[in-house]
């Protein structure tokens, strides 16, 4: 088998689980070491396959998310709390974006699934280096978010309603 051929069927095989599958296991299925298994970890990212390394092994999605633009408000204080909520409830903030009257559509990658990468998005405005979107446009902007199922973006809309940030 040749190493493309290996990497295919590496995806294949974590994408049929719904359990994560140890690098160890890996290697013992496809005959190799457990470095070439690393190694072909990093190739198939590089190539944009989702793979996460989570502390009981590799977990892939080879489906396609649903997405969904929400149209948000509130001040710079919420941030965290507005990034923690989507990835608490299972999204992804992929980008935000506003409407700005003289420049159009400006819009920046965010890529937050996580409270750790909400906390360092924080912690990177806060740092003083640049200012977020919003504050361009009072507090208003969009977020697409993503998540594996449409549920799952009906509870963040919900939830984002319910907290005061979804602009009606």
């Amino acid at each position: 088998m040749s190493g493309e051929e290996r990497r295919k069927e590496i995806v294949k095989y974590i994408a049929a689980g719904n359990t994560p599958v140890s690098g160890t296991k890996l290697a013992e299925h496809f005959c190799v070491s457990r470095q070439v298994i690393v190694q072909d970890i990093a190739l198939l990212r590089a190539e944009g396959t989702e793979i996460f390394s989570t502390n009981r092994g590799y977990v892939c999605r080879l489906h396609d998310r649903v997405k969904r633009v929400y149209y948000v408000h509130h001040d710079n204080s919420r941030i965290q709390e507005e990034l923690n909520l989507i990835a608490d409830n299972g999204g992804s903030a992929e980008d935000v974006f506003v409407e700005h009257e003289i420049y159009g559509e400006l819009r920046a990658e965010l890529k937050v699934d996580s409270r750790k990468k909400a906390s360092d998005f924080v912690r990177e405005i806060a740092s003083g280096k640049s200012s977020p979107l919003n504050t361009i446009t009072s507090g208003y902007h969009y977020h697409t978010v993503s998540a594996e199922s449409e549920e799952i973006l009906d509870a963040i809309e919900k939830e984002l309603k319910e907290k005061g940030f979804l602009v009606i």
